[in-house]
């Protein structure tokens, strides 16, 4: 069967076509700055590739446009949109209602929307996008994954806050989690790897791009993240700040700043970008810190200093770890960062192969040396398959061979 994916973002929009259960890529495209009248819209096929800039108004222009991409007779990948028998979603947060993949009715619709609340700036252009998918697509089944779903196993003590109970009961403030789709994916890919059941392993995964994130992962289900309540908590970022002491904020606001403007300072001016004074992408901090400018060195170790914080803290949460997996872009392609992140660690069992991790640049494979007592991973992530996987799972009724309950992590 065909499956279309989608992942709706606030002024962008990314789809891929798959063959199920195969998981044959069959398209991906991207429709981005859409609202403006600079965006484009461009789709990958085996056919060919296709970019061209044109006015995107909105959403429904948007999926306009996807449809003629798809149909289009030169490069595109179907002939007619009722060769596309599902549709699959990527939802940030089902706050906790939802603890994993679902079908999509009016309902449900209503329960994404409950939450906006969680994700404002997420979860409007994903619902936006769901509704545009079945309005084209008519009655052909539609399932909502849920970037949260994942961390649904993670136990109170670690999701609690230390407030006051109102404050959870009444407002649910409490940590979630995201990328929960990026680390199921590759925990469930390093078990395969390791030739081990999904629900033996003892992980820490490392989703590191201009957004990050840490899980710690006990017999296969999440147990602790580092993200909170929203995606700024944990990890520095590239522009958002990661963990700081909250009485930053009382005194800030004593000097003139008020909600709007930390929270711009929070989310778009601090991490990488703040501290460097220059970027948010590690790239260009590294070719900068090589130069000489110590600001770019300093936002490139304070990066690496706070992962390795959160791995060490994991792993006494753990007790047992058998990998450390490296994903996302960061993750996946910066050898450099993993050198910072992993060095002086072997009294923890880890030791990394030098020659190995510049090797694994952008490239699957391990990099951990022979003493190494941990396992070290570099592992591709890819969200969209395993949205399709869930959403094949769900519409042909099917569970896995360890007896999976449909689309639950």
């Amino acid at each position: 069967m065909k499956i279309l994916v989608f992942n709706c973002g606030s002024s962008s929009i990314k789809f891929k076509l798959f063959l199920m259960p195969q998981e044959d890529l069959l398209a991906e495209g991207l429709l981005e700055r859409v609202g403006s009248e600079d965006a484009y819209a461009s789709l990958k096929t085996p056919r060919g590739k296709t970019k061209k800039y044109q006015e995107i108004s909105d959403y429904p222009a948007g999926f306009i446009v996807i449809k003629k991409m798809l149909l289009n007779p030169d490069n595109g990948a179907i002939n007619s949109l009722s060769e596309i028998n599902a549709c699959g979603h990527r939802v940030v947060h089902g706050g906790e209602s939802f603890g994993g993949s679902m079908p999509i009715d009016d309902e449900l619709e209503q329960g994404i929307e409950a939450v906006f609340e969680l994700a404002p700036l997420h979860n409007p252009p994903n619902l936006t996008g769901i509704q545009q998918a079945r309005l084209m697509f008519g009655d052909i089944p539609q399932v909502a994954c849920f970037d949260t779903a994942f961390h649904h196993s993670i136990p109170e003590v670690a999701y609690r806050y230390a407030l006051p109970e109102k404050f959870y009961s009444e407002y649910q403030i409490r940590r979630y989690g995201f990328h929960g789709m990026s680390h199921q994916y590759v925990a469930r890919q390093a078990a395969q790897m390791m030739g081990s059941h999904k629900y033996s392993v003892n992980l820490i995964t490392c989703h590191l791009g201009n957004g990050s994130s840490v899980a710690a992962i006990r017999d296969g289900h999440s147990v602790d993240t580092s993200m909170g309540l929203t995606p700024l908590e944990g990890l520095v970022m590239g522009t958002r700040s990661g963990d700081l002491d909250p009485g930053i904020l009382f005194y800030l606001n004593r000097k003139g700043y008020d909600t709007d403007s930390l929270d711009t300072l929070l989310n778009k001016q601090s991490g990488l970008l703040g501290v460097s004074g220059s970027s948010n992408d590690v790239r260009d901090l590294e070719l900068k810190a090589d130069g000489g400018d110590d600001r770019a060195a300093l936002a490139l170790n304070i990066f690496a200093y706070r992962i390795k914080k959160y791995i060490g803290a994991y792993m006494a949460v753990l007790n047992r770890v058998d990998a450390i997996v490296f994903t996302g872009g960061i993750g996946e392609n910066g050898a450099a960062m993993r050198h910072r992140i992993l060095s002086d660690m072997d009294q923890q069992g880890i030791v990394i192969d030098e020659m190995r991790n510049e090797v694994h640049a952008g490239v699957p494979g391990e990099i951990q040396g022979p003493t190494s007592r941990i396992r070290v991973m570099i592992i591709p992530t890819n969200e969209e398959l395993a949205i399709a996987r869930d959403t094949f799972k769900l519409t042909t009724k099917n569970t896995d061979k360890s007896g999976d309950k449909i689309c639950q992590p």
